[in-house]
């Protein structure tokens, strides 16, 4: 993608790259689109490259990612609905969602706190992303019906490899052969 250059249309909520502090755009400013990959967007605003969740997309002229999920029956927290939410959620490095690179290990729901705990890793320890990731998985899982906190845990143990990507997503790489 070229880089392109826009004002925004309103407001927007952005994390900064990589420490993910959360930080917000006022409507009116130049910002620089740098990246859009997996549905989200890396700008940069004032010397800070900052990343824009896709579902406010809108604030840069984009069309926005909308996210909706139908209330569940009961007041529980719907894992499937988790599952779908992270599946929405992309690398930075490359369009592939976090579930089919093997990054999520395990989705636990406690209803009656109304909390989802979220243990994670990431490709390499020392990914300079995770902090961008973490919020990603916090915001997105956050937009499940009846989710009142998410807890993300960053594990690496065991440690990632690409065999733990699905078949799918090793093909999309060029990994699979």
């Amino acid at each position: 993608m070229q880089q392109k250059m826009v004002v925004t249309e309103r407001e927007c909520l952005a994390r900064r790259v990589p420490s993910g502090e959360k930080q917000i755009i006022p409507a009116g400013e130049f910002v620089t689109i740098t990246q859009d990959l997996g549905g989200n967007y890396t700008v940069t605003w004032k010397g800070n490259m900052l990343r824009i969740d896709g579902t406010d997309a809108d604030a840069i002229g984009r069309k926005p990612l909308t996210l909706s999920f139908p209330k569940p029956e009961s007041s529980n927290i719907d894992k499937q609905q988790v599952w779908d939410a992270l599946e929405t959620i992309y690398d930075p490095e490359i369009p592939i969602n976090l579930v089919s690179l093997g990054l999520i290990y395990q989705v636990e729901i406690d209803n009656q706190n109304k909390a989802v705990t979220i243990n994670m890793t990431l490709t390499a320890p020392g990914c300079g992303m995770g902090p961008v990731l973490v919020g990603d998985v916090e915001y997105r899982v956050g937009l499940v019906p009846n989710v009142g906190n998410v807890n993300v845990e960053l594990v690496f143990d065991p440690p990632w490899s690409r065999e733990m990507m699905s078949e799918e997503a090793q093909l999309e790489a060029g990994l699979f052969f």
